[in-house]
Order: C-alpha cells, then sequence, then structure tokens
C-alpha cells in the first residue's frame, strides 16, 4: 500500500469484535496494525465491554488506536480492510456480529466524503463504545463539526460501557 506522501499524519481508528476470542483478536489487530508499512507509531487504548448497539448478539470488545502514518486516507483504510479479511470479517447484513471491525474515525483534521470512505465517521458521536477510548488518547480531541469527545461522551451516559481490565 503506497504512502501519499512521507508527510506522517495521525489518525485514529476503532476496533470491535465480538465473535470467537474478541480480546485475543484486537491484541493481534493492535499488532497487525502497528506492523503495516506506513505506520510509524501506534498507541491503543485499554479495553471496554460494550452492547451491540442497533444489533444483536453477544457483548463486544471494544478499543481506540492512535497511528502516526504516512499512508493516505484511501491506503489506511484498504489496510485495514486486509486486516478484517485475514480474521474472517464477513458483512452478511448491516451491524452483523464479526469477528473484526476496524472504522477509520479520524484522519489528522480532514474531512473526507467518497463513496468508501466517510471520515468523520459518520456516527462515531453517537457511540460511547468509540468515544471513552478515544477519551483516554486524546481527552481534549475536538470532533469536527461535532465537538469535543467529553462533552460528546458525557451525553451518552445510557449506553452501557465497563474497562476491561488488563
Amino acid at each position: 500500500m503506497p504512502a501519499n506522501d512521507t508527510r506522517a499524519e495521525w489518525a485514529f481508528v476503532g476496533l470491535g469484535a465480538n465473535l470467537g476470542d474478541a480480546h485475543a483478536t484486537l491484541s493481534r489487530a493492535l499488532d497487525e496494525l502497528a506492523a503495516l508499512p506506513g505506520v510509524e507509531s501506534l498507541q491503543a487504548s485499554p479495553l471496554y465491554r460494550s452492547k451491540p448497539v442497533d444489533a444483536q448478539g453477544p457483548d463486544f470488545v471494544n478499543a481506540v488506536a492512535r497511528l502516526r502514518t504516512t499512508l493516505s486516507p484511501l491506503a489506511l483504510l484498504a489496510g485495514l480492510q486486509a486486516i478484517e479479511a485475514a480474521h474472517g470479517r464477513e458483512r452478511p447484513y448491516r451491524n452483523a456480529p464479526r469477528t473484526l471491525d476496524l472504522d477509520l474515525l479520524l484522519y489528522g483534521e480532514q474531512a473526507i466524503d467518497e463513496p468508501t470512505l466517510t471520515v468523520p465517521h459518520p456516527r462515531m458521536h453517537l457511540r460511547a463504545f468509540v468515544l471513552a477510548p478515544l477519551a483516554d488518547l486524546a481527552p481534549d480531541l475536538q470532533v469536527p463539526g461535532r465537538g469535543g469527545v467529553a462533552e460528546l461522551l458525557a451525553g451518552l451516559d445510557f449506553q452501557p460501557l465497563s474497562r476491561i481490565d488488563p
């Protein structure tokens, strides 16, 4: 996957799984993200357990990773999708249970509206399982067009979420 240019940019990636050994899957996926060509550094949030939103199935294990990367947004998305596929990700229907879900949440301060990619992620401000781990990594972060992570998270206290101890 070629880099867009040599200037590194920060990006945030949401991780989730609710099939198989979700904890182990997220751990492996974080290692695979860090190993992508063009990823210079990676910091991971703590893990969280959450109930499925607008879906049925087992609880999810969720996290967020902050990456420093020279990959373009679309090249990074291709890397995320390759990692999902390697973990057996299937998309039989919207919000189906999954072995691994990797979402590009933010890419620098860019707003992207492509047929295959929308950044900021269009529902991230509505999901405590995204905002809580994001707040662990960047508590003062502003979600473009939506507001501060902490303020957005405060409005979602009705969504059950629990931190998983290491």
